[in-house]
């Protein structure tokens, strides 16, 4: 079944999809993997950085080696992590097999530190709120602000402009356009 209006979940990726889709790489399927992966390598190059015994030898400077596993992430890795999904029948778990599979060759031997430690509630519950703090701040703030501005530029326009004013849907004392 293709996307679109009629066979989207909701009508914000149906009929508002146009308005809505600078939101999809922070709440789409692929925006929550992304950052299921994001959470999982920073939290492999924190204990990297903690001087855990075994992962004391991890090479240095590999932690733009291993941010590109994110920072790069396209629809590809996507499907790749979905098809883990399909064998697992688990969200994280599959995120957890793919990056595995990505770590450059010198970071082999550590792949069992990825995920070490965490269960997948860890992981959602810093994915989440960190893709809901990033479109607030990207995208939903900045559109916040426009409006005000737009808001404000309007009521000083309109500042002296008279009009009637209604109260429980009865006509009341005038009023400016700018005020209202």
């Amino acid at each position: 079944m293709d996307l679109n209006e009629l066979t989207a979940i909701s009508p914000i990726d149906g009929r508002y999809r146009s308005t809505a889709s600078a939101l999809a790489p922070y709440f789409s399927e692929q925006g929550l993997i992304r950052y299921r992966v994001r959470v999982e390598v920073e939290y492999l190059i924190s204990l990297s950085n903690a001087g855990i015994h075994p992962l004391k030898t991890v090479p240095e400077n590999t932690a733009g080696l291993l941010r590109k596993l994110y920072l790069h992430f396209d629809e590809m890795a996507a499907k790749a992590v979905k098809k883990y999904e399909k064998v697992t029948n688990h969200d994280v778990k599959a995120v957890e097999y793919w990056i595995k599979e990505q770590l450059p060759a010198e970071l082999k031997p550590y792949s069992e530190f990825v995920h070490f430690g965490l269960t997948s509630q860890d992981i959602n519950n810093t994915a989440v709120p960190l893709a809901l703090k990033e479109a607030h701040g990207e995208v939903m703030m900045p559109a916040i602000l426009r409006v005000t501005e737009e808001l404000t530029r309007l009521a000083r326009s309109w500042k002296d402009v008279s009009m009637l004013a209604r109260t429980h849907g009865q006509p009341a004392s005038p009023t400016r356009h700018g005020k209202e």
